[in-house]
């Protein structure tokens, strides 16, 4: 099948990549930030051999060089999966904080696949919705064609500098591939709001990943006065995700192609009567019933389709994300 390099092993999208890679058959070596993390990875396999997962340490993925050594390997890769990045609201320092480790981590890899790893055939790289949406203008209907038009600028507004970086390194990396002309082609995995079950060793309550933790917040108690504003209205279970980065190492026209990776519409009431319906004992810790939608009228469309014909991928339902996504939850103790 091939050899996978996937790095920012330990997140809540790489983590189920590894369960995707090791069942289609893939030798796959993870890239971690600490020897503990990646003592939990292979600790939660136990059954897959040592030949078949490993892990490499690379603490820094915006340092110069920080990928060199991870890329070398012995038989080589055939492919990359770049899923590290930083995606939090605890902003300090907007270029060291998120910028740099987004665009550097990103061009990093790209340098040290091309510099190290000349059997590299393709590299797969998590965007993100963040850097498709236009959110001053939305159009009619969202596609791959669409980019965030946002300035460096308005990135130093704490609130935009997220979607900015998913941006910028996403488009690095297409100006790489144009401007170097590298051994491999790349492909890009843009999805919204990513739901679904988290991952128990790596996971506590505290640490899991921004989008579950209003499901979190909704079966604790801690928004039972009042529904909180949903925000972004599109949403996708993250083992869709993870299949789609896969896919595209595995689909040859995938090269070369950016994939909006999204389910449909949702609110957070939506959450909220699925939580209520398959968990009807967490009722009293859940938003009044008769809480209204925030989803507008006029909310723009979505097309999905390129990676439904491309990538072969056949949504989940938002009942069967929410449901698994609080059977995880009140596994680890919520």
């Amino acid at each position: 099948m091939g050899k996978v390099l996937l790095t920012g092993g330990s997140g809540f999208i790489a983590a189920h990549v590894i369960d995707i890679l090791l069942e289609h058959g893939f030798e796959t070596v993870v890239t971690v930030r600490s020897e503990d993390k990646g003592r939990r990875i292979l600790e939660a396999h136990p059954n897959t051999p040592k030949e078949k997962l490993s892990y490499v340490i690379v603490e820094d993925v915006a340092a110069e060089g920080a990928f060199d050594e991870a890329v070398k390997s012995n038989p080589p890769f055939d492919y990359v999966l770049h899923t590290a990045s930083p995606f939090h609201f605890n902003v300090q320092d907007p270029v060291k904080d998120f910028l740099d480790p987004a665009i550097k981590g990103t061009t990093g890899v790209l340098k040290a696949v091309k510099a190290h790893a000349p059997s590299v055939k393709r590299v797969v790289i998590t965007s993100s919705f963040a850097s498709i949406i236009n959110a001053k203008k939305h159009p009619s209907v969202y596609t791959e064609k669409e980019w965030n038009p946002i300035t460096w600028e308005e990135a130093m507004d704490h609130s935009n500098v997220y979607r900015a970086s998913k941006t910028f390194a996403e488009k690095a990396a297409w100006d790489f591939v144009k401007n170097e002309k590298p051994n491999f082609d790349i492909a890009t995995i843009n999805p919204p709001l990513v739901l679904g079950p988290i991952v128990h060793y790596l996971n506590s309550l505290e640490a899991i990943n921004t989008s579950n933790k209003r499901i979190r917040d909704m079966i604790q108690g801690t928004t039972k006065e009042k529904l909180p504003p949903t925000g972004t209205f599109i949403w996708v279970d993250v083992r869709d995700v993870a299949l789609a980065h896969v896919r595209a190492i595995e689909v040859p026209e995938a090269g070369g192609q950016r994939f909006f990776v999204t389910a449909g519409h949702f609110s957070n009431k939506d959450l909220a009567d699925i939580i209520r319906e398959t968990y009807p004992d967490l009722e009293s810790k859940l938003p009044p019933k008769d809480s209204p939608s925030d989803i507008p009228a006029d909310i723009y469309g979505i097309d999905n389709s390129k990676s439904v014909n491309v990538l072969g991928l056949n949504y989940r339902s938002l009942k069967n994300s929410v449901a698994d996504t609080v059977k995880s939850l009140l596994a680890v103790g919520a």
